[in-house]
């Protein structure tokens, strides 16, 4: 294989009303470094991601040098308060060196976690980001086995199961529960995100693979690793036996381009390439790691912000905040488009598609639609009895007089 890394996503609630506590403690933890971006840097992610969606996720692009200094200046206290007001704020989290650990017992695999990010909405809803990279030379079967049991390493459960006796072993930590603690100080009890019907305990895995160009020059040689290609997209085993037309309906298929295929579900995006082309493993795992990647993270965010306001619609408590939240999303992301990225689009609606982001949609607003229309209803008939009292005493004043 030319090259490989997957991404394990981990998502979860901070309350809206402590925010700004919350990005407080990222500032004071000495592990956590705020993520700014600069135009000359990042162009390519400038230039990808529309004017008032890039404001949404990277704030940092619309500051000028003198303001960006001035943030510097600022107090932990103080940018906790300038950062709450901000759509959405990233941290990077400080590896000293890059985590080992090997899964198998004879015949082991190596990796590293290389990077970790955590991404917060002013909305509360963040998310936990863990880069792992295979050592050494690793086959698909070998990408295939790691994937489908990192991503359980969260769960609670994960300790009673075995997966095709593929067992995680640690190298240069002391054990896994180093990377649990981890992941715990930085999310707390995440109770909350239980309430939204999301599970929290199975990584979310966003994994690209480039493998070799004798094994995929053309769309014959495709067959003879398509199996392996439909595990991939649905987080399978390298054993597991695949029964082609039952595991192809959970996932859509994306080919735009030869020799790339991106199978997309609601539990992982994944991407399958040829080393056939030098921008198959140069320029191509760039663009997936950064434009994709954070393309994937904006339609995850509103799927779960939206079953957010969901809840807060059916509490009579919360619905007049929940109307106006539900307002500002629609308006400044929801109905926006992302990219004119012909692949980008592609892969942005497909992905509202799978993870049914528009139904979520239409089913809230037509609570919103109703209680509208009950208020308005309310609101004429409080005005037609107050025309009527003054009509009537009009009539009684006249008749007195």
């Amino acid at each position: 294989m030319k090259y490989q890394y997957t991404y394990f996503i981990h998502p979860y609630i901070v309350d809206e009303k402590k925010y700004s506590k919350y990005i407080l403690r990222l500032l004071k933890n000495k592990k956590c470094k705020l993520k700014t971006y600069e135009k000359e840097k990042e162009l390519n992610m400038y230039t990808y991601f529309l004017p008032k969606v890039r404001k949404q996720l990277f704030w940092s692009f619309g500051l000028s040098k003198e303001k960006m200094e001035q943030l510097k200046k600022f107090d932990d206290k103080m940018k906790s308060v300038v950062l709450s007001k901000e759509s959405s704020t990233i941290f990077e989290y400080k590896i000293e060196e890059d985590m080992q650990a090997k899964i198998g017992e004879k015949y082991g695999i190596f990796f590293d976690i290389t990077k970790m990010e955590i991404i917060c909405f002013n909305t509360g809803v963040c998310f936990l980001l863990i880069k792992t990279v295979l050592e050494g030379e690793p086959t698909i079967d070998d990408v295939l086995n790691f994937n489908y049991k990192f991503r359980d390493i969260n769960s609670s459960m994960q300790n009673l199961k075995e997966y095709e006796n593929i067992k995680i072993q640690t190298n240069s930590f002391k054990d896994i529960q180093t990377l649990e603690e981890i992941i715990k100080s930085i999310t707390a009890s995440n109770k909350d995100i239980k309430e939204l019907n999301i599970d929290d305990e199975r990584f979310l895995t966003y994994s690209y693979m480039c493998i070799e160009a004798d094994k995929w020059k053309n769309e014959q040689d495709f067959e003879n690793i398509r199996n392996s290609f439909i595990k991939f997209a649905n987080i399978l085993p390298s054993k597991y036996h695949v029964n082609f037309e039952k595991e192809r309906e959970g996932i859509e298929i994306l080919e735009t381009l030869k020799n790339i295929k991106i199978g997309l579900s609601k539990q992982a995006v994944t991407l399958m390439t040829s080393q056939i082309s030098p921008e198959n493993y140069t320029k191509l795992p760039y663009i997936y790691e950064n434009e994709y990647l954070y393309t994937y993270i904006l339609a995850i965010y509103q799927k779960i912000y939206l079953r957010k306001l969901e809840l807060e619609f059916e509490n009579t408590k919360t619905i007049k905040e929940a109307k106006r939240k539900f307002i500002k999303f629609a308006k400044s992301i929801y109905n926006q488009e992302v990219t004119n990225d012909i692949e980008g689009s592609l892969i942005y609606e497909k992905l509202r598609k799978i993870l049914k982001t528009k139904e979520l949609y239409n089913e809230i607003k037509s609570k919103y639609d109703l209680i509208y229309k009950e208020i308005n209803i309310k609101t004429n008939y409080i005005v037609i009895v107050a025309i009527l009292v003054v009509i009537l005493i009009g009539i009684v004043n006249l008749l007195m007089f």
